[in-house]
């Protein structure tokens, strides 16, 4: 039995996923760094059985009413914990954040800056003294009326609704209606109401134009529609509605995302006329501070505005001492160079959650366990200094850190090393070694050993030359002034830079329209569906080949089954208690709703009809159920080619330890972006294509790196060409072609600082990468 003053954390029988009954010991106040390659199991470990466990344990103390209106993780799967301090986890959520969400109110700035504002800043005379919440353009209070505190206003234009106007009404000038009957309908209501809808577009009177285009009327007629040969057709009464009131009722009432794309491509946004794109109404716009508004202050980036914040009465200098100290923290996570009203969906995971790791550094709490997910991601490495400077002081301030990790320099920077593995999925689930750093060198099966103490020289790769150059530019957004690239065809090109210095913003400016791309394709780190119905095997075409094989079975013949019948997501072979879930929400009076296995189908999410047919020995379910691995081995005797060529791609990229069932929202944003590109590479390709990839590498071990960076040169050596934004300096050795943007983050970046092979790109003067590329080149012989 442990002392009560045990130092350690002990996990005693861990079989939360892949787990196989984990006993390991981890001691507290120390930086312990839990690494393995993706699919090991040290998330199940960090976040899946110590951090819930602590989670656990807390809500245990709330009053169960409470307990009911908070999000749980549930009890993990492990025999027990002891000397578990309370926890706090920082994990790289993948919700997608509304436009209304801010860096300001990620991170609470906002509110300091709005109180700043209310109490000390300096009114017009006579004007009454206003609550922070009229600072606020995300209340009724602060919001201007015109934008409802969007900042943007969506018009369109005759221009955007008919690009052609040279076509008539019947031929389809007006673009922006819909297709099908409803299109149809509107051409018939305005024949009837008497227009020609057979003549030019642009024969049209100016007054005649406008009206069918923009009107807010919305006249009902008799149609008498012209009769077809084959089928009778009534007359109805019609509704008019002009193109402009049907692309903005689409766009902002719709729930189908194609429908609102489509009615995107004919709206311009521009900024609001009333509040200029400040978002608040005039009377919180006419307060300042230091001379200028709260929107010009919020459009400041963070070193910028903590340089401005001083106050000159003592309630204004004891909050632009707390915004100061509040500020300090972001700015030595490297993030000194956003602004407070930048948008939540525009920053990258990685960006987030140091957000977050910077506002717990003020918390000021000790005694913790603090779980992080790889909070290197999306990091250069001159930022990867400075964040194991921050895990430190959360350390010294009398804190465990527990680190799920694949940064090579935060592993070594670590006291203590939990690696899982060997390998992934039922391959893995087993710790490996539990210790001090140095002694991992002697664990033979330790993937992570191999990288963390590799002294052999690097392979010399012969640089490939490219077939051609695509012109991007010049390019103004965001930090970016008048910057023009050229990126080499076919050969491996690898964009750099530290965050926030316009990678993403260059990158993104290439387009199907330039001469030389042929065919974008773009892979992104962007969840692969929001629900668990959607998963691995829906998402790359799999499952209809899966349905079809067992469609095409005797028995399924017999019974008269289709495809549909073994799809879990329409009613016929599907459970209908969970319809088709595999879960069920059980209601508690008091506590939380929990989920159980449905009582009737286990979770296997198929009725017992269904799962009476079988093909080789597995039905449906159990067929989901399969590894991509295991599914490998099961159709490789059967003449299958579409599903054997799904599930070799899929193990190509790494994704062997997946389950083909998984659902999307158990993937981590690095596998969501692999099967997409497994999706990509399954096709039959023709012609040449351009692959543009956003930091690929992020949540991989160096071992996964190496799989997928075999792919990636194989499209080139394909004749493709391939664009990756990368901070991983090994992948960046291996290119063709290095393209440096900065020297620093937002207003010290947005230039191109160096461009060439890697060895010419290490020796440029003023480049922050140039020292770390030197570092890993030297590796090479």
């Amino acid at each position: 039995m442990p002392s009560p003053h045990d130092s350690y954390v002990r996990v005693r029988g861990a079989r939360e996923h892949n787990l196989q009954g984990v006993d390991v010991d981890i001691p507290r106040d120390v930086l312990a760094v839990f690494t393995g390659v993706s699919g090991s199991g040290k998330s199940s470990l960090a976040f899946g059985t110590i951090y819930a466990e602590a989670q656990r344990r807390y809500f245990e103390s709330v009053a169960p009413y409470a307990r009911r209106l908070i999000h749980q993780v549930g009890a993990p799967k492990v025999g027990e914990i002891t000397g578990l301090p309370p926890a706090v986890s920082l994990q790289q959520r993948r919700a997608a954040p509304t436009s209304r969400s801010s860096v300001g109110t990620v991170t609470n700035l906002s509110n300091s800056l709005r109180m700043l504002f209310s109490r000390a800043g300096d009114y017009p005379e006579g004007a009454k003294r206003l609550d922070s919440d009229a600072f606020s353009p995300n209340t009724a209070a602060g919001a201007c009326p015109e934008c409802h505190g969007l900042g943007q206003v969506h018009r369109t234009t005759e221009e955007l609704l008919v690009p052609d106007p040279a076509l008539s009404i019947r031929d389809g000038a007006i673009a922006a209606w819909p297709g099908a009957w409803q299109g149809k309908n509107l051409r018939d209501i305005l024949d009837t109401l008497g227009y020609d809808v057979d003549r030019p577009w642009h024969e049209l009177p100016a007054g005649t134009r406008e009206w069918i285009l923009f009107t807010d009327e919305q006249p009902v007629v008799t149609v008498h529609p012209v009769r077809d040969a084959d089928r009778i057709q009534r007359p109805y009464q019609g509704t008019y509605m002009s193109a402009r009131h049907y692309v903005m009722k689409t766009f902002s009432d719709t729930k189908s995302a194609t429908l609102r794309a489509k009615a995107e491509r004919f709206l311009t946004s521009a900024p609001c006329p009333v509040c200029g794109g400040s978002r608040l109404r005039p009377e919180a716009l006419a307060v300042t501070f230091a001379g200028r508004t709260i929107a010009e202050l919020a459009a400041l980036p963070l070193v910028e505005l903590s340089r401005t914040l001083h106050g000159s009465t003592e309630a204004a200098r004891v909050l632009t001492d707390d915004l100061r100290s509040r500020i300090e923290p972001v700015v030595e996570l490297g993030l000194g160079y956003l602004s407070l009203d930048r948008a939540t969906p525009t920053l990258s995971p990685g960006e987030l959650q140091r957000l977050r790791l910077a506002t717990q550094l003020r918390s000021g709490l000790f005694g913790v366990v603090y779980v992080l997910d790889e909070p290197s991601a999306g990091l250069h490495p001159a930022d990867t200094e400075a964040l194991l400077t921050v895990l430190e002081r959360l350390k010294s301030a009398g804190n465990s850190v527990f680190v799920v990790e694949h940064h090579l320099d935060v592993v070594r920077g670590a006291d203590w090393l939990v690696d899982v593995g060997p390998r992934a999925g039922e391959h893995g689930g087993r710790v490996l070694h539990s210790g001090p750093v140095a002694e991992l060198e002697r664990v033979a099966e330790s993937a992570t050993a191999r990288f963390l103490f590799d002294r052999s020289p690097a392979p010399v790769r012969e640089v490939r030359s490219p077939s051609g150059q695509l012109k991007v530019g010049p390019v103004t957004r965001h930090n970016l002034r008048a910057v023009t690239a050229e990126f080499p065809l076919g050969v491996f090109t690898a964009v750099t830079g530290v965050s926030g210095s316009g990678k993403s913003t260059l990158v993104g400016e290439v387009t199907e329209d330039l001469p030389g791309v042929g065919r974008l394709v773009t892979v992104d780190q962007k969840p692969i569906g929001r629900t668990p119905r959607s998963n691995l095997a829906t998402y790359t075409g799999l499952f209809d080949v899966v349905r079809k094989v067992f469609a095409a079975t005797d028995e399924a013949r017999r019974r008269g089954y289709g495809v549909g019948r073994f799809s879990f997501n329409v009613a016929g072979g599907r459970c209908e208690t969970c319809q088709g879930e595999g879960f069920v929400s059980v209601e508690l009076l008091f506590l939380p709703s929990t989920y159980a296995p449905c009582p009737d189908c286990g979770g296997a999410r198929y009725n017992p009809e269904t799962l009476e047919v079988t093909y080789r020995g597995r039905n449906i379910a159990q067929v989901l159920d399969l590894t991509v691995e295991a599914a490998a081995r099961f159709f490789a005797e059967t003449d299958t080619p579409a599903v054997a060529r799904s599930l070799t791609t899929l193990l190509d990229v790494g994704l062997g330890y997946l389950r083909l069932g998984q659902p999307a929202t158990e993937l981590s944003g690095g596998e969501a972006q692999r099967i997409k590109l497994a999706t990509e590479l399954q096709r039959v390709r023709r012609g040449h294509t351009f692959y543009l990839l956003d930091e690929p590498t992020t949540g991989l071990h160096p071992a996964d790196v190496e799989v997928l960076t075999r792919q990636l040169h194989g499209l080139v050596d394909a004749g493709h060409t391939v664009v990756v934004v990368e901070h991983d300096m090994a992948v960046v050795t291996g290119a063709d072609w290095v393209i440096d943007l900065g020297p620093g983050g937002g207003d010290a970046g947005g230039r191109i600082v160096a461009a060439g092979p890697p060895g010419e790109v290490a020796r440029a003067e003023g480049s922050t990468t140039a020292p770390y590329l030197a570092r890993a080149l030297a590796r090479t012989p």
